[in-house]
């Protein structure tokens, strides 16, 4: 019974002359989950963008650090259940599904 309570992935990128760095910050709470980007290129003014899934569509949602400690327990354990898929959030925020 595994549930991702809060997640944070940055992402730096140093290219001249404007440095860009990437934040998504992933938050469980009584009603989802709430994704927040931020994107910040050089020294413009950061841009945020924040948006929630319910409970519902998020029901059995693998985030990457559960992700990584499913594959920790299947390598251990030496197996691989057949079609193993779930829902996930991808890279930009966005509902996908997971297979392994």
């Amino acid at each position: 019974q595994l549930e991702t309570l809060e997640q944070e992935e940055q992402e730096c990128l140093e290219l001249s002359p404007h440095p860009t760095e990437k934040r998504t910050h992933i938050v469980s709470h009584e009603h989802g989950m709430t994704v927040t980007k931020t994107l910040q290129e050089g020294e413009a003014e950061p841009q945020c963008l924040s948006f929630s899934y319910s409970r519902a569509r998020l029901r059995g949602a693998l985030l990457e650090g559960a992700s990584l400690l499913l594959l920790r327990v299947l390598a251990r354990r030496q197996t691989m259940p057949p079609d193993l898929v779930f829902p996930a959030i991808d890279i930009e925020g966005d509902l996908c599904t997971s297979s392994y």
